[in-house]
C-alpha cells in the first residue's frame, strides 16, 4: 500500500457549505428594519406549486374529494366571497364590480346554489369548521335581511364549533344599526372593518368617504354594545399621511374602543388609483420602504406599550375577544372551502380559484360543474411550508415545529439573521426581531428557499 494511498484515507470529508443568498439572509445594515431587503418580496409568503391542472382534471379532483369524508381531525375555515364595492379605493387593485342591488341580488342568489351545494358534500359535513369569513369586495354593502339569510344559511348547512368565529367584513359607512343587528341575529360574532385612517384629509385622498368624527362615534357605538368582536385595519405609506397623523391614528384606535387591529403596509400595484396618479402628476411621490418601515416601528411600539396583546407580526388584540382565528388559520395552512366568484381555497394538497368574472362562475354553477378557474397541487411539502409561514407571520420558528434535525440543519441561514439584526437564536427556537417582523414574509420565504436549496440528506 503506498504512502500517498494511506494519507488520502485519513482525510476526513468535509460537508459544502450551504446556499447562502442575500434574499434568504438579508443583508447587513446599520437599520436592519429599514435595509435589511429591498422590498417585500410578496404581498404572502409560500405562494406557487406545482403547474394547473387541465380543466377535466380540476373538476375530477373536486368531486373526488368532496365527495371523501375527512377522517383526520384538521383545521378548516369557510371563505365567501362579495366582489362588489360602492366606491374603488385609490390603494386597491382588487376592484371588480359597482354595487348594484339589482345585481347584487341576482349574485346573492346564485351565491346560495354554490354555498348549499358544497355545504352538502361529504366532506363538508364530515368535521366542524372553526372559522367563516364574509370577505370582498365589500360584504356589507349586502342589504340587512341578505347579510342575516348568509349568515343563517351558513349555521343551517354546515357544522360549526360551538366557537366558530364568523366574521364580516366591511366598511362602516352605511353600516346601521339595523344591519348590524341583523348580521348578529344571522349568527355573525365578529365584524372587520377597513378604516386604513382616521385622518379626513388621508380619507379623501384614499377614496374613503366618512370623515374622522363619523368614524369614532360609529366605532365607540358598536363597541360599546359588547355584542361582537370588532376589528379594524390601519395601512400605513398612504399618500399624505405623516408621523403626526400615523401616531393619531394609533391613539384613535385605543379611543375606539375596539377589540382588535390589522397594521397593514400600502404596497402599491400596477392598476391602482394611487398608481395613476403617480404617472399623470396628480402626486408627486410615496413614501419608500424605509419611510414605511418606521411607521411600522412606530405604529408596533405605540401598541405593544399600551399593553395591547401581539398575535402576529401585524396584528394585536386589546380584549380577549379577539382571537383573528381566520388569518392564522388561513396563514398555517388550514383547509379553507371557497364559495363565491374570486374566491380562493385549498382542500386535501391542492388550492384552487374560482373564476372572479361572475358570468363564467353562474355558467359553470348552472352547468351543475364546480367553478373552477385554477387548480394546483401544493407540493410535497406544503404542509412543513405552511407551519413555517405561520410561524414566521407569529414572530418565532422552534425546533419543535421545525422539527431537531431541519432545525439544526438551519442553523447557518438563523445565524446569519442574527448577525444582521432580524432574529435572536437559541437552542430552541428563532425569534424574530421587531425588524425581522416588519420582513416577516421575505424572511418566510428565505426559509423556505433555503430548505429548497439545501435539502436534507436522505
Amino acid at each position: 500500500m503506498s504512502a500517498s494511498y494511506q494519507h488520502t484515507q485519513s482525510v476526513q470529508p468535509t460537508a459544502p457549505s450551504p446556499t447562502l443568498t442575500e434574499d434568504m439572509t438579508g443583508r447587513p445594515s446599520p437599520s436592519p428594519l429599514q435595509y435589511a431587503f429591498s422590498g417585500k418580496t410578496s404581498a404572502h409568503a409560500g405562494r406557487g406549486g406545482q403547474p394547473p391542472f387541465a380543466a377535466e382534471v380540476a373538476q375530477q379532483q373536486l368531486t373526488n374529494l368532496f365527495g371523501t369524508p375527512v377522517k383526520a381531525q384538521g383545521k378548516r375555515a369557510l371563505y365567501v366571497h362579495i366582489p362588489f364595492c360602492r366606491v374603488r379605493c385609490s390603494f386597491c387593485n382588487f376592484f371588480k364590480y359597482a354595487s348594484s342591488p339589482q345585481l347584487m341580488e341576482q349574485y346573492f342568489q346564485c351565491l346560495l346554489v354554490d354555498l348549499e351545494r358544497k355545504a352538502a358534500q361529504p366532506w363538508s359535513q364530515s368535521q366542524p369548521f372553526d372559522a367563516v369569513y364574509i370577505g370582498g369586495g365589500t360584504p356589507t354593502d349586502l342589504t340587512a335581511e341578505q347579510i342575516y339569510s348568509l349568515g343563517e344559511r351558513i349555521r343551517a348547512w354546515l357544522p360549526l364549533r360551538d366557537d366558530c368565529e364568523i366574521t364580516l367584513e366591511g366598511r362602516l359607512n352605511k353600516f346601521n344599526q339595523h344591519k348590524f343587528e341583523r348580521a348578529l341575529a344571522g349568527g355573525f360574532n365578529r365584524f372587520s372593518f377597513g378604516v386604513q385612517s382616521f385622518d379626513t384629509q388621508v380619507r379623501k385622498a384614499a377614496k374613503r368617504l366618512d370623515d374622522r368624527e363619523t368614524l369614532l362615534k360609529q366605532l365607540k357605538s358598536l363597541t360599546a354594545s359588547n355584542s361582537a368582536t370588532i376589528a379594524i385595519d390601519l395601512m400605513y405609506g398612504l399618500p399624505h399621511q405623516t408621523t403626526q397623523s400615523w401616531q393619531q391614528d394609533l391613539e384613535d384606535t385605543l379611543e375606539s374602543g375596539v377589540d382588535g387591529v390589522d397594521l397593514y403596509q400600502l404596497l402599491n400595484f400596477q392598476g391602482t388609483g394611487i398608481q395613476r396618479a403617480l404617472d399623470n402628476g396628480q402626486l408627486d411621490s410615496l413614501m419608500d420602504t424605509p419611510q414605511r418601515a418606521l411607521l411600522y416601528r412606530q405604529g408596533a411600539d405605540y401598541l405593544n406599550q399600551a399593553g395591547l396583546k401581539q398575535l402576529s407580526y401585524c396584528h394585536w388584540a386589546s380584549t380577549d375577544k379577539e382571537r383573528s382565528r381566520y388569518n392564522r388559520l388561513a396563514k398555517s395552512g388550514a383547509e379553507i372551502l371557497a364559495v363565491g366568484a374570486g374566491a380562493g381555497g385549498n382542500i386535501g394538497g391542492l388550492s384552487y380559484m374560482q373564476p372572479r368574472d361572475i358570468e363564467p362562475w353562474q355558467t359553470a354553477l348552472e352547468a351543475n360543474q364546480w367553478p373552477v378557474a385554477m387548480m394546483m397541487a401544493k407540493g410535497k411539502q406544503h404542509q412543513r411550508n405552511a407551519r413555517i409561514v405561520g410561524a414566521c407571520d407569529q414572530g418565532a420558528v422552534s425546533a419543535e415545529l421545525l422539527g431537531e434535525q431541519r432545525f439544526k440543519h438551519a442553523i447557518p441561514l438563523f445565524s446569519a439573521w442574527q448577525q444582521n439584526g432580524l432574529a435572536m437564536l437559541d437552542d430552541e427556537k428563532v425569534t424574530l426581531t421587531l425588524a425581522g417582523q416588519f420582513w416577516s414574509v421575505n424572511m418566510a420565504n428565505g426559509l423556505l428557499a433555503y430548505l429548497n436549496e439545501n435539502p436534507l440528506a436522505a
